[in-house]
């Protein structure tokens, strides 16, 4: 059977942009990934189809992440920057959401040019083009969180991430900060475990929530991860999971401040913000609620880290939200549980994408 005829796939609306018709494109990078992809699915809710879809579009599943999705173009990745010097679109916000995220990647160089230099060719492309910028930074630049969780940016240089992706992400944020030409306003966002629709072709890299979903319906129980570290029950490590809807709905948020009537808001600076829920939870939690959205009990296995990620591996994760907050983001947050209730009944269990 083709993956395909496996999954359904919601269709978008074509609801009124708040503000209006914007005259110009919105550019989205890791379009076809797990969260640009949910990019662009809530900016047609929202009435938008003027988009510039930039990623390497050569895998079949996440081909799919787009089936049935509006927009004006595709680029290739490697071919963006020749394409956009030569059709010069006029562009009024880039989603700078692409990037090599896998953990378990110890080859630097494939970090450093996915994710450093790839990146700082964006933000100078948007600086000289005076576009606004959003881009996805990652709470694995806290690495154990010797220094906490908090999102000043005096911590930047001081951090100590525990990997490659994570060391990557950290040497962007660094040197942005101290660029004294920058785009008309940025905002980078430190994701923490973001989860939810769309991560199918993840494979190792996909939330425990989908490989949890995916042992249950085979064997009827979970494999988690033992604790290797004092303090910790087995199945005990906290993680701040949050939501994708409540990442998009961020980014949108901070687009609509920029262009629409709200621009001139108080307190909205440009700056490197934490996203998460604020709160940690741990993942014996996130399985119970993945067996509670199949009306199931909980049965789990605990199993050691594997040994090649057992020193890099985070046993605790907060996001201090106070920024966001200051900054005016007040719409609440999905809990862990009506997250996961809704991705669980509403897309896993009916193979649908968003």
């Amino acid at each position: 059977m083709s993956l395909e005829k496996e999954h359904k796939l919601s269709v978008t609306s074509n609801a009124t942009p708040i503000w209006g018709a914007l005259e110009g494109a919105l550019v989205i990078t890791g379009a076809a990934g797990f969260i640009g992809s949910c990019m662009v699915s809530y900016l047609n809710q929202h009435g938008f189809e003027n988009l510039i879809l930039v990623d390497e579009f050569n895998n079949e599943e996440k081909e799919l992440n787009l089936l049935h999705k509006k927009y004006l173009v595709r680029v290739e990745r490697e071919e963006f920057f020749d394409w956009a010097q030569k059709e010069k679109p006029v562009i009024n916000f880039f989603f700078h959401l692409g990037a090599r995220t896998d953990t378990t990647e110890f080859n630097y160089a494939i970090h450093q040019y996915l994710n450093v230099e790839y990146s700082k060719k964006i933000w100078n492309f948007c600086t000289i083009n005076n576009i606004p910028l959003v881009y996805a930074s990652s709470a694995a630049t806290y690495g154990e969180g010797e220094l906490g969780y908090d999102d000043n940016h005096d911590l930047i240089e001081q951090l100590h991430p525990l990997n490659p992706y994570g060391i990557s992400k950290n040497e962007f944020d660094k040197w942005m900060l101290h660029q004294e030409d920058h785009p008309p306003f940025w905002a980078g966002l430190k994701f923490f475990n973001v989860y939810g629709p769309n991560e199918y072709h993840k494979a190792r890299m996909a939330s425990v929530i989908f490989h949890s979903f995916n042992q249950i319906k085979e064997n009827g129980k979970v494999k988690l991860f033992k604790s290797h570290k004092t303090g910790f029950k087995n199945g005990e490590q906290l993680r701040d999971f949050i939501y994708v809807k409540d990442v998009i709905a961020v980014c949108y948020w901070l687009m609509e401040q920029t262009l629409g009537e709200f621009k001139t808001l108080q307190g909205l600076n440009p700056a490197i913000y934490n996203l998460g829920t604020g709160k940690a939870r741990s993942f014996n939690d996130l399985v119970k609620y993945t067996f509670a959205g199949l009306n199931l009990q909980s049965r789990i296995d605990y199993i050691d880290i594997p040994e090649d990620i057992r020193d890099k591996y985070q046993y605790f994760t907060e996001a201090s939200m106070n920024k966001l907050k200051a900054a005016g983001y007040t719409k609440d947050f999905y809990s862990l549980e009506k997250g996961i209730d809704d991705y669980v009944r509403n897309y896993l269990a009916t193979n649908t994408f968003f």
